[in-house]
């Protein structure tokens, strides 16, 4: 019974030690279109931000912490231009500029640096360097346009488990109003804001979810303000 007891305290510090939540919302599983909030020690930051999600909408993904949900729900896979619904971490921020105004580790994005969507790879789901041995599918990190400009890094499949999704970020948005392959992308002004506001120390995490979900979500973190 104490073992039982210790263990529920410990989870629920673990739980509840993330100070830096980042909740993206949408209307149901199969919409492209959500809303971004940032909350700090349960208290709202900034106002609500529209973001984009994946073309096909959500399916569920690998995250730190599992969601409980239908077992008949859709579930990621590699290439199904879905955003993945769960609680990951954030782990860090990339971008074109030598360094950014930011509190998270940051990568630089040079020409050779890719992430890599091919699910044979050793590689698989890591951003690299490109090796001598070109993976048979990458993503350059590094792009013509300004998508990659600056982003985020969601820690989705960290296991690298194959065909379940690889290269998971926030990203600026392609135009004004257009879907994604699978990412969460916003206006260049609010990604930098909330880049601005991250701080790896404050164990910054996402929850990105239907808003069915949303009860589930109250249950484990019951100071977000969700009502």
């Amino acid at each position: 019974m104490v073992k039982t007891f210790l263990i529920l305290v410990i989870c629920y510090m673990f739980l509840y030690s993330n100070e830096q939540i980042i909740l993206v919302t949408s209307d149901s599983i199969n919409t492209n279109k959500a809303t971004l909030s940032c909350f700090e020690n349960g208290k709202k930051v900034f106002n609500d931000i529209k973001v984009n999600l994946g073309k096909n909408g959500l399916g569920i993904g690998i995250g730190h912490l599992e969601l409980k949900h239908q077992k008949d729900e859709v579930i990621k896979v590699e290439g199904d231009k879905k955003a993945p619904i769960g609680i990951f971490r954030l782990t860090s921020v990339f971008g074109y500029a030598d360094s950014e105004d930011t509190h998270m580790p940051y990568i630089k994005a040079t020409k050779n640096l890719i992430c890599v969507d091919d699910s044979d790879s050793i590689y698989y789901n890591q951003i690299i360097n490109m090796p001598k041995q070109k993976p048979k599918s990458y993503e350059l990190m590094r792009r013509d346009d300004n998508q990659y400009e600056i982003g985020i890094v969601v820690e989705h499949n960290k296991q690298q488990v194959a065909q379940a999704g690889s290269c998971i970020f926030f990203h600026v948005q392609k135009d004004e109003d257009p879907p994604t392959a699978g990412c969460t992308s916003m206006s260049l002004q609010n990604i930098k804001k909330i880049v601005k506001w991250l701080d790896i120390k404050k164990n910054p995490i996402l929850i990105q979810v239907p808003k069915k979900y949303l009860g589930e979500v109250k249950k484990m973190y019951p100071e977000l303000p969700l009502d």
